[in-house]
């Protein structure tokens, strides 16, 4: 703010009054200007050392650092990647000496308005006080100056004295009514620090950073996922009517004063518990009513089923055709290959599939579901594993057991009478499994103990026998293929020998000890389960791997291979060299001879194609040669004759599984002749087969 006039005349007028105090008191002020014109003395502290001219003029250098001089420097941590203690070499160099939470208060914001408004009062009060103080000051100072200067011509003359106090307050009374009227112009000041707030920046050195990676093993992971079905739901229902049962042996047991509050809490439950459905009463109606609702959905299907016999058959010579009936397929078997087929030999609709890969790069889980053609919508059983199953077979005599061989070396058993998800019965490599993939499995005829007894054969050579006990696999070794003329020097002059790879086999119709065993090698050995050591004979059968090897169900000297080499051949075991061999142009998966015939037999290729061949039509090539699969790329895998019924099922490396009917001239059986009752049963297949090798026998002999 500009000075105000008042003061300067305070400060002429006390210093008028100042001098002529000071010239009636007489002294004299030169002494005190000379005084204050001396130079000042240096005072020396007596303990001040005595330093020459060059000591004072040498200088030191001081640098200033960021260190922090009382850091610790001999920090030690241990390292987990080298195992042993290390010094830290970045110690933290930061001293803090004062912090204190502050904030600030933008001046635009309304508590800055705030603020700056009342200071701006504050100083407007005190600039209004300042000015009445300055007024009054003069007024007293002017009277006492007329007082000092003229005592005597204020008594002489009393007129002159009071036109001065007029002067006097005429002047105070402007300079008040000119400070009055002037518009008061409040000084603009900066808000004030109230938090003494200080903002410093400084360059420190940043640490080095450091990555530091450790390697762990992954957590388990599982991938779930699931449907509900009719079957679910009903076993949901039946554990419910279980809990519902132990319940009520629970409250039997009870006190009778236990029994008293019972019923007390029994009448306070819902209406809606004590009215619980009890499907275990229906369950056999529901399954009744389902398969009548899938055969009206189906009934085209099950009428080609039961009565259609396709009439081009009569002006067909020697040709056959298959009729598309039923397509099984599940969404959990989507992407799986069906790696298994066996029919129920109790019910001949009831089927059972496995589910695997056959490509080794993506092996995952396994599927084992069972179908009937009464229902070809929903599977009547279902079972996961977490390795593929790569074969499987239903025991004779107990049609709700189920052996299966797995991808991974194991073998499991799986009772469909308890519907869950675990097997029965299960090998671990503490039960002695294969290390390889078990490729095919077969109930045999209980021991002597009346023990359950399996067998299984696998890459790894082995070829096992399992027994069932009460709550174990048992396993016996009772041959180790090894591969013939392939042995390698060892050390010490020993003979190192190759194991065989067991792919199929297959075990003799009436000889219980009679097997064979067909290989990668190509080679098909004829084993007995009583010799451990040597081979009865070995077949140099195929270039490639055997996929399969049947006996006649007839004709005890006959069986018959299929390989990848695309051929089919017929043996008769006696004989080192094939009766028959067939050429089907693409590798052949599976073969299987019908049940109802000795010279019938299918063969399933991987270009899609099923072949079906009958010796006593056409000994040369297939009666009947059809693609079965939706796609070109799709490669069927097996086949299999149903033991009553004129079908077979065919499935392939999608998951599906196709239900064909043979055309008559398929199954064709001898003709009734006038006056002549037709001879049927295993003799006169056996005599038919026996024609067919007898001429292929006289030819062999010839030459």
């Amino acid at each position: 703010m500009p000075q105000k006039q008042p003061p300067r005349r305070q400060s002429i007028s006390v210093g008028r009054g100042a001098r002529k105090r000071d010239e009636d008191s007489g002294t004299d002020v030169g002494e005190g200007a000379d005084e204050w014109a001396q130079s000042k003395a240096t005072v020396r502290p007596p303990d001040q050392l005595e330093l020459t001219d060059a000591e004072l003029k040498e200088e030191f250098t001081r640098i200033l650092t960021a260190n922090n001089p009382h850091a610790p420097q001999n920090i030690v941590r241990y390292s987990f990647k080298e195992g042993t203690y290390k010094l830290i070499g970045v110690v933290n160099q930061l001293a803090v000496h004062f912090s204190q939470v502050g904030n600030l208060i933008p001046k635009d914001s309304d508590e800055g308005r705030r603020q700056h408004y009342r200071d701006e009062l504050v100083a407007a009060a005190i600039s209004y006080q300042g000015s009445q103080e300055s007024a009054k000051v003069v007024i007293s100072e002017t009277e006492i100056l007329e007082e000092e200067e003229e005592p005597k011509e204020a008594e002489a003359e009393p007129e002159a004295a009071s036109q001065t106090d007029v002067l006097a307050a005429e002047a105070a009374a402007k300079v008040t009514e000119e400070e009055l009227l002037t518009p008061k112009q409040p000084k603009e000041r900066k808000l004030t620090n109230q938090f003494n707030f200080s903002e410093r920046a400084s360059q420190t050195l940043n640490n080095p950073l450091r990555d530091r990676e450790c390697q762990m093993e992954p957590p388990p992971r599982t991938n779930f996922s699931a449907t509900a079905n009719q079957w679910e739901i009903y076993d949901a229902y039946v554990e419910e009517l279980e809990k519902q049962e132990k319940t009520k042996e629970k409250e039997k047991a009870k006190t009778p004063v236990a029994k008293k509050m019972g019923k007390m809490t029994m009448r306070k439950m819902t209406s809606m518990e004590s009215q619980s459905d009890d499907i275990t009463k229906v369950t056999q109606a529901a399954k009744i009513v389902e398969r009548m609702v899938n055969q009206n959905t189906y009934d085209d299907v099950a009428q080609d089923f039961k009565y259609y016999e396709d009439a081009a058959d009569e002006y067909r010579d020697q040709e056959g055709t298959l009729l598309p009936l039923w397509k099984f397929q599940n969404d959990k078997a989507k992407r799986l290959a069906v790696t298994a087929l066996c029919w129920n030999p109790k019910y001949n609709d009831l089927f059972a599939v496995g589910h695997g890969s056959y490509d080794f790069l993506k092996q995952g889980r396994g599927l084992l579901l069972l179908y009937s053609m009464k229902n070809p919508s929903f599977p009547e059983f279902s079972f996961s594993s977490e390795s593929g199953i790569m074969c499987l077979d239903m025991h004779a005599d107990h049609p709700y057991l189920v052996v299966v061989g797995h991808y991974d070396g194991n073998v499991a058993i799986y009772n469909l009478k308890k519907p869950h998800s675990q097997p029965s019965f299960r090998s671990s490599a503490k039960s002695g499994k294969h290390t390889d993939p078990v490729w095919q499995v077969r109930w045999q005829k209980d021991d002597m103990d009346n023990n359950l007894n399996f067998f299984s054969v696998s890459s790894d050579g082995r070829i096992v026998s399992w027994t069932l006990l009460k709550s174990e696999l048992v396993h016996t070794d009772v041959i180790k293929l090894k591969a013939e003329g392939i042995a390698t020097d060892g050390p010490a002059g020993l003979q190192l020998h190759t194991a065989g790879c067991g792919t199929a086999f297959d075990f003799h119709k009436e000889i219980d000890y009679l097997f064979l065993v067909g290989t990668e090698e190509g080679k098909i050995y004829k084993c007995s389960k009583s010799y451990s050591s040597k081979f009865l004979d070995t077949y140099d059968a195929h270039n490639m791997a055997v996929d399969a090897v049947s006996w006649n169900p007839y004709h005890t000297k006959v069986f018959m291979s299929c390989s990848s080499d695309w051929t089919v051949k017929i043996w008769d075991h006696t004989i080192k060299t094939p009766m028959f061999i067939y050429d089907l142009n693409s590798a052949v998966g599976d073969v299987a001879w019908a049940p109802y015939s000795s010279t019938v037999f299918a063969a399933v290729t991987t270009n899609g194609k099923t072949h079906v061949f009958d010796l006593s039509i056409n000994k040369y090539e297939a009666i009947c040669n059809q693609p079965v699969v939706a796609r070109k790329k799709n490669k069927i895998t097996h086949v299999q004759f149903n033991p009553i019924h004129p079908i077979i099922i065919v499935g392939d490396d999608r998951g599906h599984v196709i239900c064909l009917k043979l055309s008559p001239n398929l199954r064709k059986m001898p003709k009734e002749k006038k006056g002549q009752e037709v001879q049927k049963g295993p003799a006169v297949e056996i005599a038919k087969l026996d024609k067919l090798l007898n001429l292929v026998r006289e030819v062999k002999t010839k030459t």
